[in-house]
């Protein structure tokens, strides 16, 4: 059974920041884009970050853009979000998921993605 498994969340002052990490087990990790969602209380899930299975291309949302960086290592079939600058707004549970691409490409929206993990807290005090 495949399992994502997100560690790195926490209780951070605003403008601190944090890394997330997303360890993949029981599935070739090479062949699959990944991506990390967030979901507020009361909000849907949203897209935050995707990296395609090379860690070629990176996509953002326009909240995070500039202030966060997905990446991956292959060889230890992990990928990671590192969140700098954060604000209230970042409060959320975060989500990495797998999607398998035939392509080198990444998806934002989250019906794409087959497998997710069970999340990790990020909260964030002004």
């Amino acid at each position: 059974q495949v399992q994502l498994v997100e560690s790195g969340g926490g209780l951070v002052q605003a403008g601190g920041s944090l890394r997330l990490s997303c360890a993949a087990s029981r599935l070739i990790f090479s062949i699959y884009a990944m991506g990390w969602f967030r979901q507020a209380p009361g909000k849907a899930r949203e897209f935050v970050a995707a990296i395609t299975k090379s860690g070629g291309g990176t996509y953002y949302s326009d909240r995070v853009k500039g202030r966060f960086t997905i990446s991956r290592d292959n060889a230890k079939n992990t990928v990671y979000l590192q969140m700098n600058s954060l604000n209230a707004e970042d409060t959320a549970v975060y989500y990495c998921a797998a999607d398998r691409r035939y392509s080198d490409s990444a998806n934002t929206e989250t019906a794409t993605y087959e497998y997710w993990g069970q999340g990790t807290q990020v909260t964030v005090s002004s």
